[in-house]
Formats: C-alpha cells, structure tokens, sequence
C-alpha cells in the first residue's frame, strides 16, 4: 500500500479501495460546480496514489455534509477521506494540531478552522 494511501486510511479509517467509482457521491454533492474533480475522481486520485490530489481544490470545498457517505452503496465515509485529505495537508505545512489559541488562522483555510474549532475543547 502506498504511504498517501496508508496516511488516509490511518486517519479516515476508511478503506479506498473499496470504492467501485459509481459516482453516487459525486450525484449528490451541492458543491461540484465550486470543485475542480468531482468527489468520486478524487477518490481515484488517491486509489491511483496520486498524490496531485493534495493540490487540488475539491477537499477543500468539501462542507462534510455527509450527503456523498450516505448515498455509497459500499457505505464508504467519502467526508472522513476529505477531511483526511485536508488534514494530510495541513500537516505538510507543518501543523501537527491546529490549536486555534497558537496558531496565525490567516494561513489556513476556512475549513481547518471550521474544523478545529469543532473539535476545540476548553
């Protein structure tokens, strides 16, 4: 297995693999017009071990509505892979943990802070 695929699994606890590319996710997310792939593309990207989708937009435009986890008939959690891809990203700028309290929020995007502020805990 390859180390992108590994670092989502180990963060998603999902298994990529097990996505067929039926495009059920893709049919029923809100924001594909604001994305550059579609969620079900970017699945393969990292099914392909590529890792070009770290530069891609589409993790990002995710809102973790959990529409694309509940229409996969493999019942495969398409948000936790986003959210892992977004994690896998941060980290590469050198943000182990975002601590909202420590950390400059202009260098993030919205949605790492949106994310960690859901996980904020005083």
């Amino acid at each position: 297995m390859n180390e992108l695929v590994e670092r989502v699994t180990e963060i998603s606890g999902q298994n990529v693999y097990s996505c067929y590319q039926c495009g059920n996710c893709s049919a029923g997310c809100m924001f594909t017009d604001e994305m550059d792939i579609l969620p079900h593309q970017a699945i393969a990207l990292v099914q392909n071990e590529d890792e070009s989708i770290l530069e891609i937009n589409t993790p990002w435009i995710c809102a973790s509505c959990f529409v694309c986890s509940v229409r996969c008939p493999r019942g495969l959690d398409v948000a936790a892979i986003m959210e892992a891809l977004r994690e896998i990203k941060i980290r590469e700028r050198g943000f182990i943990k975002v601590d909202l309290r420590k950390v400059d929020i202009e260098k993030l995007p919205q949605i790492a802070i949106t994310a960690a502020a859901q996980k904020f805990t005083w």
